[in-house]
């Protein structure tokens, strides 16, 4: 090489800029956000947010890589959910993700950040979409239905405890699903003329005040309302049922799983990933008002053995053959 041409290729060098690691970060796209946000607490939600995260896995997406997700929890503290909701959406978020109360939230919040819910009620009802086909707007979501299928867990309850006459039913009233399965729950009773008590609980106090009346009015068994206060409190549920020898019924495996007598309805884990596969369809470019509500039809029934023998429960060899999971 000639001495000129070295020189001009030293001068050449000299002159191209030096990009700083800050500045190198700044050039790269950045990974769009996705909001997650749960009325309930961080620990009651750990295997709902893996069932998400794989969903968007099956998408295309994965935290870290190609997206990122900004968690929020209420601890079951539902006046905490519009300044979550509002801190998320001012981040702001591509896609904003949660169950009915942040859904609901979200939707008063924003009409422009597409939204995705995970709900146990009627989302037409509920006023999170116009119509389950054609939701319209910017939201979209799963709906487990949750709230219907009061009837059906109270014929298993009166099957494993035929002799029961009075029925201790505990609804959370913060609950959209609560007047929905309260009104299941009272039809079916009607329809075999047995009596309920209804008691409203919205704290540890009221639950453990709910319990005392019980047992004074002398009630046999017990159906405890879904939604998620209640799921959120199920550990406190299932020793109150405990302490008082009390036969209940939950809506959640989880439930059954922490010592509860039973469980039956939809599972909430099959209808999480399906949410993240949205999340992960509107981060591609599709549109709410285009993706119809996805309905989740697995249903999960689960007796707990081992609390039956502590009750002086026989479980009928129908209900062992009928459940998804014994628990011994």
């Amino acid at each position: 090489m000639r001495r000129r041409e070295f020189i001009a290729l030293i001068g050449g060098a000299a002159a191209a800029p030096v990009l700083s690691p800050l500045a190198v970060r700044a050039q790269q796209p950045m990974m769009p956000v996705i909001g997650f946000c749960r009325s309930t607490s961080l620990t009651d939600s750990t295997r709902l947010v893996n069932a998400f995260r794989q969903g968007l896995k099956e998408a295309g997406f994965i935290e870290g890589q190609n997206v990122s997700i900004e968690y929020r929890y209420a601890d079951n503290q539902i006046d905490r959910v519009p300044a979550l909701v509002a801190e998320l959406i001012r981040r702001p978020v591509a896609v904003f993700v949660g169950n009915v109360a942040p859904a609901l939230a979200a939707k008063a919040a924003t009409a422009t950040v597409p939204i995705v819910f995970v709900s146990g009620g009627d989302p037409v009802r509920d006023g999170l979409v116009t119509s389950i086909n054609r939701p319209g707007g910017n939201v979209t979501g799963v709906s487990f239905l949750a709230g219907q299928v009061g009837a059906k867990r109270l014929e298993l309850l009166r099957q494993l405890v035929p002799n029961a006459t009075t029925i201790g039913v505990l609804v959370n009233p913060n609950s959209p699903n609560t007047e929905a399965e309260r009104r299941d729950v009272q039809s079916a009773a009607l329809a075999v003329g047995q009596q309920l008590l209804v008691l409203d609980v919205g704290s540890d106090r009221d639950i453990e005040s709910a319990f005392a009346t019980f047992v004074a009015r002398k009630t046999d068994v017990l159906f405890v309302g879904s939604g998620a206060f209640t799921f959120g409190h199920r550990e406190q549920l299932v020793a109150l049922a405990a302490r008082y020898a009390l036969p209940a019924s939950y809506g959640s495996p989880d439930s059954a799983q922490a010592g509860g007598l039973m469980s039956y309805g939809p599972s909430q884990t099959d209808a999480y990933p399906q949410a993240g596969i949205y999340a992960g369809r509107i981060l591609k470019g599709a549109k709410p008002a285009d993706l119809p509500v996805m309905q989740s039809t697995k249903f999960e029934f689960v007796i707990n053995l081992k609390t039956a023998k502590a009750l002086g429960l026989t479980v009928p060899q129908t209900l062992l053959v009928a459940a998804d999971e014994v628990i011994e």
